[in-house]
């Protein structure tokens, strides 16, 4: 999604990830219990071969049943096109490890996908795989394709003037917050001089008039919010029309997590006068108090930016739908995008075989993942509430498995 940002369900408010309401105004209330992630720190290892590779068990250990196979080859299938023709940034694979099963995948006979993952792959520990698991789906709000009374909301394509710093243009005075170790993101301004892009607040305020094409326009403010921390979704017109959008890009300005703000304030929590943590209970801090609700969502200075996706699914940072329970977001420096996972969990919903599809910005390290759920309310639920720990494997080519010397135990 962005990618999807990318984004941890219920991590989103606390501070680094992405959650979103589904639903007309107001969703009903489903209380979820808020997630902390770990604590992140600078991570010492680059990439996987770095962080260690241990040979893991061999799949026939793996609890993989039937259904959980078939869904897992249609998604790996779907992905071979970007395996053949991708680096692999985690150092496990080359492209060309990938060759054999992605052909052989084609051909794999009714009832064959677990022989077929058990023949092709060999599971391989990256780091202590000690697994970390969030979970996200795919919003859907109202919205039209034209603007009107209900209707106030601009869901803004790409602007035309959003670019990178040429290099020797990089301002001073870029916070802490927004450095990337990249060339920042901004504009240049009327007298040539770079600057960092609108915030939220000026966009708010009409700053991209005449810059940016409007895609849709969205009913409720607050959903709108959500959908974009999520970084794709659905808007559902009267008519019934649905309008897909996925992730375009990013202004390059500071992300908030408002939970985290609310927690620090004191509003969240099971006391007199507290809202509960969850996504539903800081939705509904923010319409029983508007102007400081308001207050809240501008502190965040993200905004992203969307275009129109077509087809039958949102697409993940590989350029492939994401499916339910079958797509898993990933950080690419330690899992082949593409590559299949296997997740043994304290969460037995999210147990199984995931292809590595997506990324998101709060989606780093070894062994962290983020589980796509779909959508709908039950969607909502499930990824609302999943924090899950346990174990990870990684499944790569015999091949690539041979040359690292992770033969299975």
């Amino acid at each position: 999604m962005r990618p999807l940002l990318a984004f941890a369900m219920l991590i989103a408010l606390a501070g680094c990830g992405r959650i979103i309401p589904q639903g007309s105004v107001p969703p009903p209330v489903v209380t979820a219990p808020v997630i902390t992630a770990p604590a992140v720190t600078a991570p010492i290892a680059a990439n996987a071969v770095l962080a260690g590779i241990a040979a893991g068990p061999a799949f026939a250990a793996l609890a993989v049943d039937d259904t959980d196979a078939r869904g897992a080859l249609a998604s790996f299938i779907e992905s071979c096109p970007k395996l053949l023709t991708r680096d692999d940034a985690s150092g496990l694979t080359r492209r060309e490890d990938w060759r054999g099963a992605c052909d052989a995948a084609r051909e794999v006979p009714e009832g064959g996908a677990r022989a077929f993952f058990a023949e092709r792959f060999t599971p391989v520990q990256v780091g202590d795989g000690r697994a970390f698991a969030t979970g996200y789906f795919e919003p859907e709000i109202v919205g039209r394709r034209t603007a009107g009374a209900d209707f106030t909301v601009p869901v803004y394509a790409m602007p035309s003037d959003l670019v990178r710093a040429k290099p020797g243009d990089f301002p001073e005075d870029v916070p802490a917050a927004e450095r990337t170790g990249r060339a920042p993101l901004g504009r240049y301004d009327a007298q040539g001089r770079f600057v960092l892009y609108h915030e939220r607040a000026e966009i708010e305020a009409g700053a991209l008039n005449g810059k940016a094409r409007v895609i849709a326009w969205a009913a409720d403010p607050v959903e709108f919010f959500f959908l974009q921390i999520q970084g794709s979704g659905r808007l559902r017109t009267t008519d019934g029309e649905v309008i897909r959008i996925g992730y375009a890009g990013q202004n390059g300005r500071e992300y908030v997590g408002i939970g985290g703000v609310m927690r620090e304030r004191g509003l969240l929590g099971d006391g007199p006068g507290k809202y509960p943590g969850s996504m539903q209970g800081i939705m509904a801090y923010i319409r029983d108090n508007p102007a400081e609700g308001r207050a809240l969502m501008l502190l965040n200075k993200s905004w992203i930016f969307f275009s129109e996706v077509k087809g039958d699914g949102p697409l993940g940072a590989l350029g492939v739908p994401v499916r339910r329970e079958h797509s898993v977001a990933a950080d690419p420096a330690f899992v082949p995008l593409g590559a299949p996972v296997w997740l043994d969990l304290d969460r037995g919903e999210a147990d199984g075989l995931w292809i590595a599809q997506d990324t998101g910005g709060a989606i780093k390290g070894a062994n962290r993942f983020d589980t796509f759920w779909g959508a709908g309310e039950d969607a909502r639920r499930i990824a609302g509430g999943m924090s899950g720990r346990g174990r990870a494997y990684v499944l790569i080519p015999r091949a690539a498995a041979a040359r690292l010397g992770a033969n299975p135990r």
